[in-house]
C-alpha cells in the first residue's frame, strides 16, 4: 500500500512509503475495537465514588418507636435509609473498573483501526521534523498546511520530542504521541492520523508481531 511522504509544508516531497498490508489492510474485527475502546475508557474511570450507609451517618441510635401497636412499619434507627437525613441504601461503593484483555485482541483491535483509517483515507505520512523551541505558532502553522486546522488530529512521532509535543499541548484538538502510546480509542477518535516516517517502523514491528 503505497503513500506519498509530505513535508511540514504539506507538499509532496516526491517520495512514497510502502505500509504494510498486515497492519493497515485487514479485514477490521469490530468486537476487539469495542473490548479495546471499553477497556481503555474503563481505565479512566478513577472509581472513587463513594456514598455513606446507615452505619457511617450521625445520628441516634434510640428505637425511634414502639415495635408493636403503631400501625406502621417497624422502625429502629433514625439513620435508616427511608428516613430523611438516613444513610443512602445499597449506595456506590469505590472500586475498580479495569478489565484484563489479552495482547493478541490489543493488537488486532490496532491493527483494525489503523486499517478503517487507511480505508477512509484518514492516514497521512510526513517526513520527520523538529522545531528549535516549542512554540504553538510552530505547530499551528504545519497544521494550517495539512488542512487540520478545525479538524481533530493525532500526530505519531517514532521517539520522544519535547518541542513538537510542548508546541502542540495548548491546541484542543490535536493530540501528540509516540509509537508505542498509540491505542485504538486515540486512533479513532481522531479524524486524521498523522504518522511521521520515523514512526512507521515501530508502528508495523509492535503490530506485525
Amino acid at each position: 500500500m503505497k503513500v506519498a511522504v509530505l513535508d511540514i509544508n504539506g507538499k509532496d516531497t516526491g517520495r512514497q512509503v510502502d505500509l504494510s498490508q498486515d497492519v493497515f489492510a485487514i479485514e477490521p474485527n469490530n468486537h476487539a475495537v469495542y473490548l479495546d475502546v471499553k477497556q481503555y475508557l474503563a481505565n479512566q474511570r478513577q472509581g472513587t465514588h463513594k456514598s455513606k450507609e446507615r452505619a457511617e451517618i450521625s445520628g441516634s441510635t434510640r428505637k425511634i418507636k414502639k415495635q408493636k401497636g403503631t400501625g406502621t412499619a417497624r422502625a429502629g434507627s433514625i439513620k435508616s435509609g427511608v428516613f430523611k437525613g438516613g444513610g443512602r441504601m445499597f449506595g456506590p461503593r469505590p472500586r475498580n473498573y479495569s478489565f484484563k484483555l489479552n495482547k493478541n485482541v490489543k493488537r488486532l483491535a490496532r491493527k483494525s483501526a489503523l486499517s478503517i483509517k487507511a480505508g477512509e483515507q484518514s492516514i497521512t505520512v510526513l517526513e520527520d521534523f523538529n522545531f528549535e523551541t516549542p512554540k504553538t505558532k510552530n505547530f499551528t502553522a504545519v497544521l494550517k498546511a495539512l488542512n487540520l486546522e478545525n479538524k481533530k488530529s493525532l500526530f505519531v512521532l517514532g521517539g520522544s520530542n519535547n518541542n513538537v509535543y510542548l508546541s502542540s499541548r495548548n491546541l484542543k484538538g490535536s493530540e501528540v504521541i509516540t509509537s508505542s502510546e498509540l491505542s485504538t480509542y486515540k486512533i479513532l477518535n481522531a479524524g486524521q492520523v498523522v504518522l511521521l516516517e520515523g514512526a512507521l517502523e515501530g508502528i508495523e514491528s509492535n503490530l506485525s508481531k
